[in-house]
């Protein structure tokens, strides 16, 4: 068994495959646009001087793509880059050379891009990347939000929750936390618009936000009926196809439920969005306290979230296959 357990170590392996991890990274190694992003950091990231020597910039980058892909801490990171070679390859770490970034370093990195507000700056990047290869955002918009939960435990220093965050009734159930508001695309499902605010803002407040302004058509649930002016003052030419009312407590209208079941067809798109989002990804809970830092996360995961629908129109402009 010692043998055994030494022939390993030395890296003599008889057997392997490709992993669905290491499939996975190979793919955003190629989709994602790294030259265009790094410029986009590279004014505020740390120059070299008198002091250590920053981490190069791109790598950095890549381990915070880690986090959001694999919904990792900064600890879990760190540990991942020990324990994962296909993590560590993916970002080029060679431990016969040099350790891997600590998480001081990881953290200190996630607070400059929350600092300048990159989340927003690096989704308007990849859209900007995504039409340029022959994605372009159409003239439908899905509207819809998901409620993240955050802890609602007073066991903290602060003896209190997050006071950011809030509380809201949905159906029975109360939830503790914050929305997620997107407005996505309704032919590419690629989100244009984000935005993040307590668990008991109404939907609808954020409605114009989530509109770019060349809509033709806009779709949402009963959460966005009567708010016809709002879509037509952000966007004029926009046809108002959010769900209506269909039931009251006395009196049911097959019609109007027949109408939302027919526009549910291309409404419902935006749930796909939000699997990816929260079970691909796994941000169904709140990391940090407060909202400026999960807004931050949320707008960097939807550029992620958008390349990963686009993975297989990317990969064969690059001119490789995706399985």
């Amino acid at each position: 068994m010692k043998q055994q357990t030494l022939a390993l170590a030395a890296g003599f392996e008889r057997f392997g495959r490709q992993t669905r991890r290491s499939e996975f990274l190979s793919q955003m190694d190629v989709v994602v646009p790294w030259s265009e992003l790094v410029a986009l950091i590279e004014p505020h990231y740390p120059k070299a001087g008198n002091g250590r020597p920053p981490v190069g910039l791109e790598r950095m980058l890549r381990i915070y793509f880690l986090q959001q892909w694999f919904n990792l801490s900064d600890p879990a990171v760190e540990d991942a880059l020990y324990d994962s070679l296909t993590m560590r390859s993916f970002v080029g770490i060679d431990l016969g050379r040099e350790p891997a970034p600590d998480e001081t370093t990881v953290c200190k990195f996630r607070h400059l891009l929350e600092r300048h507000g990159l989340g927003r700056k690096m989704l308007a990047v990849v859209n900007g990347h995504l039409e340029r290869h022959g994605l372009k955002i159409g003239t439908g918009t899905i509207v819809d939000a998901t409620i993240l939960h955050a802890p609602s435990s007073t066991r903290n220093k602060q003896e209190q929750r997050d006071p950011e965050m809030h509380q809201v009734k949905k159906g029975n159930q109360w939830y503790f936390g914050m929305k997620a508001h997107v407005g996505v695309d309704a032919d590419t499902k690629l989100i244009h618009s984000a935005e993040a605010t307590a668990a008991n803002v109404a939907d609808n407040r954020v409605l114009a936000d989530l509109l770019h302004g060349e809509e033709t058509e806009v779709w949402g649930d009963q959460a966005y009926q009567g708010k016809t002016e709002v879509i037509v003052a952000r966007a004029p030419q926009a046809v108002d196809r959010t769900h209506r009312q269909y039931r009251t407590k006395l009196v049911c209208y097959p019609a109007i439920r027949e109408e939302n079941r027919v526009k549910s067809k291309t409404r419902s798109r935006v749930e796909h969005v939000f699997a990816l989002i929260k079970l691909k990804f796994g941000f169904a809970k709140v990391r940090y306290r407060g909202l400026e830092k999960n807004r931050n996360r949320l707008l960097s995961l939807c550029a992620l979230t958008n390349l990963l629908t686009a993975r297989h129109h990317l990969m064969a402009v690059a001119g490789q296959s995706c399985a």
